[in-house]
């Protein structure tokens, strides 16, 4: 269907749910998919696996009503609902009941000591007063909730919530219509989203998202990279929070198409990620950087299993900093023979502090010349973000470089800390009011000025059109002997490349402890042959030191799945060496080196790091963050 005639002076609505009556009232939208979902890993879409806008319209009008029979406006509801249509339908149903949702991915309902601790601190932060889920899935909480066996305080909170299955709320039906003139759902100005960071830094910490912050972020994400009715993209992303969440929000603000699969599905396998947008004829698709050297890897383009067509993608989003150039052009230089073109690389940056989107150093039509790939400037290795010269910027999003210690802003070519400014902040985090007057009210000093969010993140302008680089994290700056720092990252893509074929990408941690630099690595496979295994090492050892001119004072070769992940696929560097001090790191190999690069010490590394004065500063802290008592803490929550 064609959307030529689409107006795009369309009046903006200031809450993102009151888009969907207006499309829906519309001819040609009524029978528009808004929504398609992939149901078992494959292209196959079968009779419920699509959402359109007057059905969705419907559905999420019909939620609200059934909601408020056993709800009032302004209740707390935790949803543990796994990803889906379902899913989609009812967050969009608790924003027009006026309810405040707490998204959270349902952890097996045995509750075992390993997945149960998000939900947790969810329910002890949030204090929901309803949890919506499956029928199934409530049946196990009550069956587990029976066992004598089970955790006392989490089985409190578990009986003080009114349970909501999702079929009673879906499947009855309301004879009552939304009209936009009397729309009582959630107000510009209420928060009606609770969504966590994903703990890069720290444990996730609750961040409250109005309605119209929500609204403005979408908007200025949808002018960014220019979506529209005729816009089609293709997700894999957690539905719960952050890119995955606000791509729901910007399908519906663009009248967009969207395709949706779960995260699994694309990990089990990541080719499904490329078959969908060559079905669909996606235009817009959104992926953490890691993505792109998997999806080579993994990819099965040799194989040939299914033919791939990349010419309609006009928007290869690129998340989860740090970006890196060689990362991009190998896989255009993969898949550019399958109509990959360049100009839809659009390397971009966002935090849930200031709902999602920042920014992105992509151009619609840009005949500068050097604001697509691959003639981005790179710096140290990396893509831009941003390019704030741009007359293109939105002019209510401030995005500023300043000392971290002054709190002044800095020459463009001198790196420090990033900071935002928009009506897309959000308000802060749940009961932490010491640290939100820290990162939600920054302010220059000296000066009269707007407030900014601190991100956390490490940047630098460079060039006449000032494009942003993101260079890492302030709480992660390793600082070296002769007093330069340096970011973790650097030094574990030098040690990912020194031997590719025995490690897993993306899945290295490198950190300071004692006075030296440590770094853990994830083995593809367990080797049991100790002279391989101290080969990797020395190997590590030597090619970090030729990259990057630095020591690297002990490597750790541990089994898969042992170094700690966010759920958006960035590494927890902080909770790795928790574990590496506390000797919990599953090892196969530990090589700790002297100066002169020989080794002082091997083994199988089970014994504990944690004696000693840093040993115990850590564990303290953890023990800290576990109590919650989070206001004070110096770490910064990021995306």
């Amino acid at each position: 269907m064609n959307y030529e005639n689409y107006d795009p002076i369309f009046p903006d609505q200031p809450v993102v749910d009151q888009y969907l009556p207006l499309w829906a009232s519309l001819s040609a939208f009524r029978s528009k998919p808004a929504f398609i979902w992939s149901e078992d890993g494959t292209t196959n879409v079968s009779n419920g696996s699509t959402l359109t806008y007057a059905q969705l319209n419907d559905s999420v009008q019909s939620i609200s009503i059934q909601l408020l029979h056993s709800l009032q406006r302004g209740d707390t509801v935790i949803i543990l609902c796994t990803p889906g249509l379902e899913l989609v339908e009812i967050i969009f149903g608790c924003q027009r009941a006026g309810l405040l949702s707490v998204p959270i991915f349902p952890p097996d309902p045995s509750f075992s000591k390993q997945n149960h601790h998000h939900l947790l601190r969810a329910l002890s932060q949030t204090k929901p007063k309803a949890a919506i889920a499956h029928h199934d899935y409530i049946t196990k909480v009550q069956q587990y909730l029976s066992l004598p066996s089970k955790d006392k305080k989490l089985a409190q909170m578990l009986q003080n919530l009114k349970w909501v299955p999702t079929e009673d709320v879906k499947h009855k039906n309301a004879d009552s219509r939304l009209d936009s003139m009397s729309y009582d759902g959630c107000k510009p100005d209420e928060t009606y989203l609770i969504q966590y960071t994903s703990g890069a830094t720290g444990i996730p910490k609750p961040v409250l998202v109005t309605a119209g912050s929500a609204a403005h972020n979408v908007r200025t994400a949808r002018k960014a990279y220019d979506l529209h009715p005729n816009s089609v993209i293709v997700s894999w992303l957690p539905q719960y929070h952050d890119c995955g969440l606000m791509f729901l929000l910007l399908t519906i603000v663009s009248g967009a198409t969207c395709v949706l699969t779960s995260p699994a599905a694309f990990v089990n396998r990541p080719s499904l990620w490329i078959e969908l947008i060559t079905q669909f004829k996606a235009t817009c698709t959104p992926v953490p950087s890691f993505t792109l050297p998997l999806v080579v890897k993994r990819g099965g383009v040799e194989t040939g299993s299914s033919p791939i067509n990349l010419w309609s993608l006009r928007n290869l989003i690129i998340i989860n900093e740090p970006i890196y150039k060689a990362s991009v052009e190998e896989f255009l230089h993969v898949f550019k023979p399958f109509g990959l073109n360049p100009s839809s690389i659009s390397p971009s940056y966002g935090l849930a502090e200031n709902c999602t989107f920042v920014s992105t150093a992509w151009r619609n039509d840009d005949n500068s010349g050097n604001s697509c790939f691959p003639v981005f400037p790179s710096h140290n290795k990396l893509l831009p973000i941003a390019r704030l010269a741009s007359e293109e910027e939105e002019e209510d999003m401030d995005i500023i470089v300043v000392n971290e210690h002054t709190h002044e802003p800095v020459d463009d070519g001198i790196e420090g800390e990033i900071w935002v400014s928009s009506p897309s902040n959000a308000s802060g985090y749940l009961g932490h009011p010491f640290l939100t007057q820290d990162i939600f009210k920054g302010r220059l000093s000296n000066k009269v000025s707007r407030c900014f969010v601190r991100t956390g993140d490490k940047g630098i302008v460079k060039g006449e059109e000032r494009f942003l680089f993101v260079t890492g994290r302030c709480a992660e700056v390793i600082k070296l002997p002769n007093g330069q720092d340096i970011h973790p990252h650097y030094i574990e893509t030098a040690a990912y490349n020194s031997c590719p074929q025995f490690i897993r990408g993306g899945c290295l941690a490198a950190f300071d402890v004692s006075r030296m630099i440590a770094l853990v690595a994830e083995m593809q496979r367990s080797e049991k042959d100790n002279k391989i295994l101290r080969n990797i090492c020395e190997r590590i050892r030597e090619n970090v030191f030729e990259n990057e001119k630095v020591d690297v004072g002990m490597v750790v070769l541990v089994k898969s799945r042992s170094v700690p992940k966010t759920t958006s696929g960035k590494i927890q560097r902080w909770a790795a060496k928790q574990y590496f001090l506390r000797g919990k790191m599953n090892a196969l190999m530990e090589l700790k080196f002297d100066n002169d690069g020989g080794f002082l010490r091997s083994g199988n590394g089970r014994g504990s790091y944690g004696e000693g004065e840093e040993g115990r500063a850590v564990i303290a802290e953890e023990k800290e963050e576990v109590a919650y008592s989070l206001s004070s803490a110096p770490c910064l929550a990021r995306l």
